[in-house]
């Protein structure tokens, strides 16, 4: 940038192989723009550090902004995030075409938007490296799921019946061992050749789960705030590691009410028109759609833990699904919803979880009969233990009593009902 000394705020539209630039100055016009390359990075620091240290550069939160941030904070610049959803329904609003430019030139206008409406969190690397191992393990666990369907398809295409709950277990695998063994006539030559590959592949996923699973627990065991959330019913140290992951820092958050919309346990209302009957259900009720899809899992598998447990989240699950006769989907999303404002205190306390110390809901049975418990054994009050002698008390002066007179009320005859004054009535002679 040739006028460096003018340059108070950058917005940066991020790509694949290339990101556009726009400067702003303090009056809020636009200095310079320029584009940077991707492929050759020393050319892209070089750029970099002829910025003007400490001047704010604003991102749009979308793929691949990460690595970008990291050489933003290497080269002495202020790297922001802004959120991607709330940008382009700005543009929407001022009514103007998507492009390149167009997009640089907003995120650079944002700097001077307050409050920060715009802004979302920019996660550190470290944060962002246990997200990346954690996506890494979901990604092995769905593609192993996907080969276990593909192997149940080929049994089913040829029609090989078995009875196995389990036929990747002990029994069920030898049971598939057979199955691809040459003088086996169950299978033609197509399937067994099909069922092998997908077998070898199955245990190589397996292996890099296991792999990626010690990974986990290593990291999990000498982390505090993962252990913390152990103490949770129905989280196991998976979960823990991939809600410590998700949620990042804590004290981001304002309340729990904020967790839970970012964890998209919160319900949102979309009414419109008449208001529902009374006997009917709210109708545009659900939970919101912009947030971490993970963490929302997270909490749901563990809700179903606390649920099987039993306990307080079991009471809740019943007391909203009529003891699991209904709603049972929206029952585990209470339960996760509850689980969830639960850590936010444990978290920001820094407390373990203990269910004794929980407060009872207000008006429950279990309160009133502690509050009758608490009313029988009061104790009596001993009477006899009072002193018995008269306190010597000095009499009191009479003061003479001051005589006020009676005040005399003017009152006026009025006809009854109207508040006219009653005049005589005289009688008239025919």
């Amino acid at each position: 940038m040739r006028t460096n000394c003018k340059v108070t705020q950058i917005g940066c539209d991020c790509h694949r192989t290339f990101s556009t630039i726009t400067a702003r100055d303090e009056d809020g016009l636009i200095v310079s723009r320029e584009r940077l390359e991707h492929g050759d990075r020393a050319k892209l620091r070089k750029q970099l550090n002829s910025w003007p240290k400490g001047t704010p550069v604003i991102l749009e939160g979308t793929f691949g902004w990460g690595w970008i941030s990291d050489e933003l904070l290497a080269a002495g610049l202020d790297p922001h995030l802004a959120s991607s959803t709330k940008t382009a329904a700005w543009r929407k609003a001022r009514g103007l075409a998507k492009s390149n430019r167009t997009d640089a030139d907003l995120l650079s206008e944002l700097w001077t938007q307050q409050p920060r409406w715009w802004e979302v969190w920019l996660a550190p690397p470290e944060v962002r490296d246990q997200r990346e191992w954690l996506r890494y393990r979901m990604s092995l666990v769905a593609t192993q799921t996907a080969v276990k369907n593909r192997i149940h398809a080929v049994m089913h295409r040829h029609g090989i019946i078995h009875g196995f709950s389990d036929l990747f277990g002990k029994a069920g695998r030898n049971f598939l061992n057979l199955l691809i063994v040459a003088d086996d006539t169950r299978l033609p030559e197509s399937g067994q050749q099909t069922l092998k590959g997908k077998l070898q592949l199955l245990d190589q996923l397996r292996r890099q789960i296991a792999s990626a699973t010690r990974a986990f627990r290593k990291q999990a065991l000498g982390s505090p705030t993962t252990m913390r959330l152990r103490t949770l019913p129905g989280i196991c140290w998976i979960l823990s590691y991939t809600i410590n992951a998700e949620i990042g820092d804590v004290g981001r958050f304002n309340g729990a009410k904020q967790l839970c919309s970012y964890s998209l346990l919160a319900p949102l209302a979309n009414d419109s028109g008449l208001e529902p009957k009374e006997e009917e259900p709210s109708k545009g009720r659900r939970v919101g759609l912009v947030g971490r899809r993970t963490l929302k899992w997270a909490w749901i598998e563990a809700a179903h833990g606390a649920v099987r447990k039993g306990g307080r989240f079991r009471a809740i699950f019943d007391r909203y699904t009529d003891g699991g006769k209904r709603n049972r989907n929206r029952g585990y999303i209470v339960v996760a919803h509850e689980l969830c404002r639960i850590a936010y205190v444990l978290l920001k306390k820094e407390v373990d979880y203990d269910p004794s110390s929980a407060p009872d809901r207000p008006g429950s049975k279990k309160k009133q009969e502690a509050a009758e418990k608490k009313a029988i054994t009061r104790k009596p009050l001993n009477v006899e233990s009072r002193k018995t002698e008269p306190r010597k008390t000095e009499p009191r002066k009479k003061e003479p009593t001051k005589v006020k007179p009676m005040k005399v009320r003017k009152t006026s005859k009025s006809r009854p009902g109207t508040g006219q004054p009653h005049r005589p009535m005289v009688a008239v002679v025919a």
